[in-house]
């Protein structure tokens, strides 16, 4: 499988946007993105006009790249999305959301995606009672998701879990930071999703 190797800060300059790949990193001064707020290369500090084309690509890698997907799965998701009644672009975000690396991540149980997914990869999630290593899991209301006991001795986990409630927790999910267990209330809502994402655009984008 591709793997992006480089440095995660880079992407978050080129997206233009901070998309929070580094954890509680992101929100300190030793963010890069706060010294450095343009795209990286030599021609980053200079302005130009982007065509609509860039814009809605843009917007698909800002988004992918949050969620930590290859473009291939990412494309799969939105077919999925587009057969599904409803709203495509919230279709697709709630697809996103529900996938069990993030809402391990949203549950406060890692510091980021790429922190969650390797807990799950390591078989340290259990969601209804049973062990998976698939973070592409999709969940459902009422799951229930349980951190193991080998994986509540992880030191990442621990230092998550510390600050959970100053982290905040989406109303679609509730969580026992003590039991480090959670469990999905019901499926998000477009306006539970609070992160900055124009999602029209990416239709636009594949529509094409």
């Amino acid at each position: 499988m591709a793997r992006y190797t480089d440095s995660k800060c880079r992407i978050c300059r080129r997206e233009g946007t901070k998309i929070f790949l580094k954890g509680d990193r992101c929100f300190t001064d030793k963010c890069p993105y706060e010294r450095r707020p343009y795209p990286p290369g030599q021609h980053g500090r200079k302005r130009k006009k982007s065509s609509d084309y860039e814009l809605q690509l843009r917007e698909k890698q800002k988004v992918r790249r949050m969620y930590g997907i290859l473009e291939r799965q990412f494309h799969h998701y939105f077919l999925i999305a587009e057969r599904q009644k409803g709203v495509t672009g919230t279709n697709l975000l709630r697809l996103l959301e529900m996938r069990l690396d993030n809402v391990v991540y949203k549950m406060g149980f890692a510091n980021s995606r790429d922190q969650a997914r390797q807990l799950v990869r390591h078989g340290h999630v259990r969601v209804n009672g049973q062990k998976t290593d698939l973070p592409s899991v999709q969940l459902n209301a009422e799951d229930e998701v349980v951190v193991s006991e080998k994986g509540k001795k992880i030191p990442f986990v621990q230092e998550a879990t510390e600050v959970i409630d100053r982290r905040g927790i989406p109303g679609w999910i509730e969580v026992d930071g003590q039991e480090y267990k959670g469990r999905v209330k019901q499926k998000p809502e477009r306006e539970d999703i609070t992160f900055p994402i124009n999602e029209h655009l990416i239709v636009e984008l594949y529509s094409k």
